[in-house]
């Protein structure tokens, strides 16, 4: 494939990692007012939400199985569709269970476009042979904070219904431009020391599945943090080291920046050091910067540790993803995609009890505990790895 049709693919894909994210984040944005919408109670609410993981994790698999009959490109089209859709339709219910109900329908799409565009960048990574993945994830990041930033600013002045059905129109616009890219153009080639499974010519062997699994243990570890991160920084500041509200909420947002910024600079990285060393390196300094951010006795060195976090932890999800994928193609993508997403799930609900059994502060170095396992994976498993 000539290099401009590939940097071509590379910009439809970047957008629409950038449009999950911006169409997601603006979903979070307007809970409060769907909570209030439908009257529901804490307790229904939460059981409401869990649709969107539910369909996620039920959809994920299914997608790696559609991608391989249909394609990759075609598959991401049409649940950008769905997901720009289905993004409408939460205002328009007044009970916890029908709320439920279409979160179901809003998580099924957005699994399924995680592992859809997922594995169009796989095969880009690819044939590009540049460890791309990183940026790709890191426009997911930016659009998420784009979405949320924009949320809030409209939140006063528009009603949840009017917000949402403008994601619809803007998902759907997108969609149309971008979505051109990817239905024109076939997939790359894979090069000639290409794996086989990458493209579904072989299936997996036990071996193969063994470091998918591995991989998506990785995943897990990585994401649980992030959900841990999102749920529990705050209250953490907040409680533990009485930071005013103002500072409290900062730090999520220092943790989301510097990862960001530590997914912008992850093909470099990746360029010098090496999967191995990358995901051994990420790990550790997330640790370390974990330890700091739950430990420390002021909020000032407490948001430090956070962003250190942030950094440790950017690359090490779109590696595992990007490494499964070049190893059992849209069928990896879909394991490590789902571990992940159950490793976001696990997190505030952990740390949850682990707080009411010790302290939040101990409970938030579980998140350490899993950084410093995602290192040793790495570690272990150097030699099975594909090439550095």
């Amino acid at each position: 494939m000539p290099g401009h049709d590939l940097t071509r693919l590379r910009i439809a894909i970047t957008v629409f990692f950038a449009l999950d994210g911006f169409i997601f984040a603006g979903w979070v944005v307007r809970i409060p007012a769907i909570k209030e919408q439908t009257d529901a109670s804490a307790s229904s609410l939460g059981l409401a939400l869990l649709g969107v993981s539910a369909g996620a994790v039920i959809t994920m698999t299914l997608t790696g199985r559609l991608c391989r009959r249909y394609g990759n490109h075609q598959v991401t089209v049409v649940c950008a569709v769905l997901l720009s859709l289905s993004v409408a339709l939460p205002p328009l219910t007044h009970s916890a269970r029908a709320l439920g109900a279409v979160l179901l329908v809003f998580g099924a799409a957005y699994g399924g476009i995680n592992v859809a565009f997922n594995s169009a960048a796989v095969d880009l990574v690819a044939a590009l042979r540049r460890p791309v993945m990183p940026s790709f994830h890191a426009a997911f990041s930016l659009g998420g904070m784009v979405g949320a930033g924009l949320g809030g600013l409209v939140a006063a002045s528009l009603s949840p219904t009017r917000h949402l059905l403008g994601l619809t129109f803007t998902g759907l616009l997108v969609t149309a431009v971008a979505g051109r890219t990817l239905l024109r153009h076939e997939p790359p080639a894979p090069p000639a020391d290409a794996r086989p499974g990458r493209h579904g010519t072989r299936r997996p062997d036990t071996g193969t599945r063994g470091l998918v699994a591995v991989l998506g243990v990785i995943a897990l570890c990585t994401a649980y943090g992030e959900g841990a991160m999102a749920d529990w920084g705050a209250l953490h500041l907040e409680e533990d080291l009485a930071a005013s509200p103002g500072i409290a909420a900062v730090g999520y947002s220092c943790f989301a920046l510097a990862m960001t910024a530590g997914r912008l600079s992850g093909t470099a990285l990746l360029e010098r050091l090496g999967r191995t060393r990358t995901v051994v390196a990420g790990g550790t300094v997330a640790s370390v910067g974990m330890l700091v951010g739950s430990l420390a006795p002021s909020a000032w060195a407490a948001l430090l540790g956070f962003a250190v976090t942030g950094i440790g932890l950017a690359n090490l999800f779109p590696i595992a993803v990007e490494h499964a994928g070049s190893l059992a193609g849209p069928t990896g993508v879909a394991t490590v995609s789902t571990l992940g997403y159950g490793g976001m799930l696990l997190g505030p609900p952990a740390i949850g009890f682990m707080a009411d059994w010790f302290s939040l502060p101990t409970a938030l170095t579980s998140v350490a505990a899993l950084a410093a396992v995602a290192a040793l994976i790495g570690f272990i498993t150097r030699r099975a790895s594909a090439t550095e």
